[in-house]
């Protein structure tokens, strides 16, 4: 038993609870939280990006999603964690409260849940009258010195719009505020970025945007913030429930008021036409440095993972990107089965007919993400890898060729029923089809998958989204393909022209038509 165990079941002893909800994120509510200061972590030494946990005072329950299911079960102790795999369209929140007896306690830390989030958990924990205890700390958590942040601003011409412009946008009138907590709507109306995080580039920080003036904090200032908002004069202050978090909404009292509609977030969803140009550059450069990795892959041997990763991440910074968007992922034979598997090994080998796939993206200038994945195959492929590989591909060609959608949904209900129906014995597609792209690697809107809230909203010019069906067998392997595509005029177009493998494809599994639409890519 880790030390973080202990402090955990010292938590539930000392404050009189009997369950504590420990969360992957930060007081931001990132998606992607650096492992030194993600206490899900420290927990349970699962690194994935997403997924929590439930302390009780017997187990330590693990909760991941069809991403993460064969890493989360190699990388925990099973002897203190219990690893639960939430299938497509299951919800954690169920899946919590079946594990709660009635008329018991659950602990959550305010300052890392969302207002959103603790009111559905009060909801269903009362169906079984339970009740929701906030703590404002973390008694996981590791404390960590605040450094100043870098700051680069994005110039006019990458952009479209200035910070002047945004703000206006947001249409705020006397007496009225809006609170902007979320990191990327924060880099993107102030058109500033980090670029010396990993793996991000969001300033970190927390703004209150009136009808007349803007208020940014962040460093030293960021701990003035709490006061402030305490005792801001202001009759109305919007927030977005889905981002802000549980205790600076009871900051706010009775001056909060929740808004159905995001204006930044949907605003940022749409992308000027600086923003595509840029977007347009930096996926050829994208697409040229993995197209590099592609022959160090083929022309050299008794090579690793680990140094495909090497070769990939110093070929985007040959062709000028700042930083990785995301943690690569190099992952030959049953570790591509693993959909985010993020510890290119050493001692993984690359050998004769072995598949590696490779998801990577990176930030340019213009402090936008880019994402792409490709699977290669050193040497030649045996009949099912050229299955496998095949059928994913005309997923991708049906959904990106769709004439008939709406919303993301419909997108993504297209390249699913046909690997249902189409998959090889074993193989399964247990992620959603695709997320929006923007200053972060995931952002939503848009999002192509099934029952979440934001794949309903309707696709709209200049929205930039990933296309990417998968195939994944435990113990066997992988394949995933990735484009970054953008909508114009009611089409689909594609960001990414980088090649597809014509060892990997069957072309007699190709009807007619799939011919054709695969003519619009580069096969090689």
């Amino acid at each position: 038993m880790n030390k973080y165990i202990e402090k955990a079941r010292t938590f539930l002893e000392q404050e009189k609870i009997d369950y504590l909800l420990v969360n992957s994120t930060n007081e931001f509510l990132v998606e992607y939280n650096e492992l030194s200061k993600n206490s899900r972590y420290h927990l349970t030494g699962f690194s994935g990006s997403t997924g929590d946990a439930l302390v009780t005072k017997d187990n330590i329950y693990l909760f991941v999603d069809g991403r993460y299911h064969v890493q989360a079960d190699l990388e925990v102790n099973h002897n203190d964690i219990t690893v639960v795999k939430l299938q497509m369209g299951d919800k954690v929140i169920d899946e919590l409260a079946k594990r709660m007896d009635k008329h018991s306690i659950l602990g959550i830390c305010s300052k890392k849940n969302s207002q959103f989030r603790y009111e559905n958990l009060t909801k269903k924990m009362g169906e079984k009258n339970v009740s929701v205890k906030l703590f404002d700390i973390d008694p996981i958590e590791e404390k960590m010195e605040i450094k100043s942040q870098n700051l680069t601003e994005i110039p006019l011409n990458l952009t479209g719009k200035t910070t002047e412009e945004k703000i206006k946008d947001l249409d705020l009138q006397a007496n009225e505020a809006l609170l902007v907590t979320n990191l990327e709507e924060l880099s993107y109306i102030y058109n500033l970025r980090n670029f010396d995080k990993i793996n991000s580039c969001s300033i970190e920080g927390k703004a209150l945007f009136t009808h007349k003036n803007n208020y940014l904090f962040k460093d030293e200032t960021l701990a003035n913030f709490d006061e402030f908002i305490k005792n801001c004069k202001i009759d109305t202050v919007y927030v977005d429930e889905m981002t802000v978090t549980a205790h600076d909404y009871a900051l706010l009292g009775s001056k909060a008021s929740k808004i159905k509609w995001n204006p930044i977030s949907n605003t940022k969803c749409i992308k000027t036409d600086a923003e595509l140009e840029h977007y347009k550059d930096a996926f050829a450069k994208t697409d040229m440095a993995l197209a590099d990795t592609g022959k160090f892959i083929a022309e050299n041997d008794n090579i690793s993972e680990f140094d495909i990763k090497e070769e990939l991440e110093k070929n985007f910074k040959k062709y000028g990107a700042i930083g990785q968007s995301f943690t690569s992922i190099v992952a030959k034979d049953e570790n591509s089965a693993l959909a985010h598997y993020s510890k290119s090994s050493k001692d993984e080998i690359i050998k004769e007919g072995s598949l590696v796939l490779i998801d990577c993206g990176g930030y340019y200038e213009g402090g936008l993400a880019t994402d792409i994945t490709r699977v290669f195959v050193k040497g030649e492929p045996n009949k099912l890898q050229r299955t496998v590989y095949t059928t994913v591909l005309k997923a991708f060609l049906r959904a990106f060729n769709t004439a008939k959608f709406e919303i993301g949904q419909d997108i993504d209900r297209v390249a699913r029923e046909f690997l249902e129906e189409n998959a090889p014995a074993g193989f399964v597609f247990n992620h959603g089809l695709g997320h929006g792209i923007g200053v972060s690697v995931h952002e939503a809107p848009p999002r192509l998958s099934q029952g979440t809230w934001d794949s309903k909203i309707p696709l709209q010019n200049n929205m930039c989204f990933t296309i990417e069906p998968g195939l994944y067998k435990q113990g066997s392997f992988g394949v995933r393909l990735e484009n970054s595509c953008y909508l114009q005029n009611g089409k689909i177009k594609s960001f990414v022209k980088m090649h597809y493998e014509k060892k990997l494809i069957d072309f007699s599994l190709l009807d007619e038509q799939e011919k054709e639409w695969l003519s619009y890519f580069e096969v090689k």
